[in-house]
């Protein structure tokens, strides 16, 4: 075998190989004799036909199959001898297998993985969310759960926040009708959030039976892009108007979240635990975006078109799966590479700063670590060494929470050569609540 390479840029090789003909054909036979056994033709019995009707019936396919599989080899053992980590699929191209007669001669073209260069993050400034479990926290927590349980009851007044109102709507934009609820109306809660807030200004003050003619400005950086920069015009009826009606803290209300018998101490003991719980993993997750984005900014590469494409795949396929859970027709959806670009750009990146880090560092998440990850997994579930067991029963299942304890392993080594400084935060800012 002979082997050139050559660098069209930073990343992507060229590289030409001679694979010579001779010593393959030698396997050819082989897989010929190995195939008379059992081969089957009409008015043969299997593993009797002459050997040169079964080379005349199946030669051309298994010399193929011999050449495209020392092709493989041969790529796999130029890559070695000289040193190179291929990233992605190459391209091979080559003449077709029938006309080589001395040698294969195939050219493969692909890109190598990047030099990853982490710069000096002593600078750089990361804030710690800083926040006490108190009696206060506790309440507002409560408050919530006691308003998922809530029952609603018609009322003749106008509507107000905290009222559930059924709404038949027509959206248009410059005239053209764009949006169009079905018969049953749409149900909302007002004040529940995740709507824009110059819409929901609109929908308080309102009773059943009242309808109401409004527009709605959205900005050029709305989400969706649909709407931005558009200016919406909204045409609703108020089908109806309901109050809630919040159930008591009482013992009912303590099984209904799980506490056999009734205790309502206990309940809330839960409650705190679980909260605790929950804000712990919201200062980590704040804690992991800034150095994750700390190493981004910090770091020179540049990311494999291979890989920038494998992962606009995946966020594709990841966000038809969500499209289709929603009950949308994936038909009518069209879904342009382009918008995924700079995220799938940022995740690759990511993933090669990790990987090097993890190496340059041996920041391996040991099997304790591990052992934690799958704890903290458990802690949700009513069972918790059923989970854990689950979790070792296949070490594939492993392979997640070793993920993660291995950037958490990362996220530690970033703040401990960044500038960390304690922030106290607003519970409602860090609960996404605001």
């Amino acid at each position: 075998m002979q082997a050139t390479v050559e660098t069209i840029s930073n990343l992507e090789r060229r590289m030409t190989v001679s694979v010579p003909v001779q010593p393959l054909e030698a396997e050819v036979s082989q897989r010929i004799n190995r195939l008379a056994r059992t081969a089957k033709l009409p008015g043969f019995r299997p593993g009797k036909v002459p050997l040169n009707m079964v080379r005349q019936q199946y030669g051309a396919q298994v010399r193929n199959e011999v050449l495209s599989d020392a092709v493989e080899r041969s790529f796999n053992d130029a890559v070695q001898q000289n040193k190179l980590r291929v990233a992605g699929y190459p391209n091979i191209e080559h003449k077709p297998y029938a006309e080589a007669d001395e040698k294969i001669e195939y050219i493969a073209t692909f890109e190598v993985f990047p030099e990853v260069k982490i710069g000096d993050l002593a600078k750089v400034k990361i804030e710690r969310p800083v926040l006490e479990v108190g009696e206060a926290e506790v309440k507002k927590t409560i408050d919530v759960l006691l308003r998922q349980r809530a029952t609603f009851d018609p009322v003749k007044r106008a509507s107000k926040k905290g009222d559930k109102i059924n709404i038949t709507l027509i959206a248009s934009i410059d005239g053209k009708e764009v949006e169009r609820t079905d018969a049953s109306g749409l149900d909302l809660v007002i004040g529940e959030g995740g709507r824009f807030p110059a819409f929901e200004s609109e929908l308080s003050g309102n009773k059943a039976g009242s309808n109401k003619v409004f527009e709605v400005a959205y900005p050029e950086d709305h989400k969706p892009e649909q709407l931005a920069g558009k200016t919406v015009s909204y045409d609703v009826t108020f089908n109806s108007v309901e109050q809630a009606k919040l159930p008591e803290f009482d013992a009912d209300f303590a099984r209904s979240l799980g506490v056999e018998d009734g205790n309502v101490a206990q309940m809330q003991e839960e409650i705190t635990a679980s909260l605790k719980q929950e804000v712990d993993k919201r200062v980590r997750a704040k804690l992991k975006e800034q150095a994750f984005q700390a190493l981004i900014e910090n770091t020179q590469l540049e990311v494999p078109k291979a890989f920038v494409n494998a992962e606009i795949g995946r966020l594709i396929q990841n966000t038809q799966n969500n499209l289709q859970q929603r009950g949308v027709d994936l038909s009518n959806v069209n879904l342009e590479p382009g918008l995924f670009e700079e995220q799938a750009t940022r995740n690759a990146s990511l993933r090669l700063i990790l990987s090097e880090l993890v190496n340059l560092h041996s920041l391996q998440a040991n099997a304790d670590q591990v052992r934690g990850m799958v704890d903290v997994f458990a802690q949700s579930f009513e069972r918790p060494a059923d989970v854990v067991a689950w979790y070792y029963a296949d070490v594939k299942r492993l392979d997640e929470p070793a993920a993660l304890a291995t950037e958490e392993n990362v996220v530690e080594w970033v703040l401990g050569a960044a500038k960390v400084s304690d922030k106290k935060v607003k519970f409602d800012d860090l609960m996404g609540n605001s």
